[in-house]
């Protein structure tokens, strides 16, 4: 579903990402973990192509999703983002009502078929586990949500163009355990229709959601592997320092 053959990123001179080659199934939940800078947020970001919008970047290798290079100046990157919902760290509603935040995507779109839309905010709001709380205020503002709510309308939101694939970049780390709870069970249920990649800081929370975890430092892909193996037995050392804790 996704994969890379030696992946080179620069910022600049800077070499953040050096020589990644990695392949995620779909269907799957995979997570990243590593230090603060180590590139695990630049390599989430390559899928969708957000480092684009960066200026003075430099990108070589192959950065595949089902056989097709994504960099190749044939794709479309409005029609490729269509195919790839993003969750970010903080929740980031728009300032529009709880319906109009879900349906955003649809209108850009261009859909104008109310009927479809409204059932589309409705599966979407039904899958990222929301809709029994706000299917009585759905014209209330998306702010008066909690954190929590935010992120599964934020997830709703990203639903509702009907992605293949579901990036996610440390999307509990502003939440209270039992938001964070409700998100992880949410990636649980979402992998059956989704292929879920995910940056955590938090390595229980990787522990948790993933089928497969990699492990970077300092720009490299040291590890990656099932992820029972990678917290149980890892393979290389510094793998194991990190998750018992010696260091990052």
């Amino acid at each position: 579903m996704l994969e890379t053959n030696d992946i080179n990123f620069y910022y600049g001179d800077f070499h953040a990402l050096k020589g990644i080659s990695i392949r995620m199934e779909k269907n799957t939940v995979t997570a990243f973990i590593g230090p603060s800078g180590c590139g695990k947020s630049t390599f989430l970001r390559l899928f969708n192509r957000m480092n684009d919008l960066i200026s003075d970047t430099r990108l070589t290798g192959e950065c595949l999703i089902e056989g097709q290079d994504i960099y190749h100046k044939s794709v479309d990157v409005n029609e490729l983002r269509k195919k790839i919902g993003m969750v970010f760290q903080k929740p980031n509603p728009f300032p529009k009502s709880i319906f109009e935040n879900v349906a955003y995507g649809l209108r850009v779109d261009g859909i104008t078929d109310k009927t479809y839309i409204r059932q589309r905010v409705e599966e979407s709001l039904k899958s990222a586990a929301l809709w029994n709380e706000v299917k009585d205020k759905l014209k209330k503002s998306a702010f008066e949500l909690s954190g929590g709510q935010q992120q599964r309308l934020c997830i709703a939101r990203a639903l509702a163009i009907a992605p293949a694939i579901i990036l996610m970049d440390e999307p509990a780390s502003a939440l209270d355990p039992i938001s964070t709870s409700k998100i992880e069970d949410l990636i649980h249920s979402l992998k059956e229709n989704y292929t879920i990649v995910i940056v955590t800081h938090n390595m229980q929370q990787a522990a948790r959601v993933s089928d497969k975890t990699g492990f970077f430092m300092l720009g490299e892909l040291v590890e990656f592997n099932d992820t029972k193996k990678i917290f149980i037995s890892p393979e290389k050392e510094e793998t194991q320092n990190y998750i018992t804790g010696r260091f990052g």
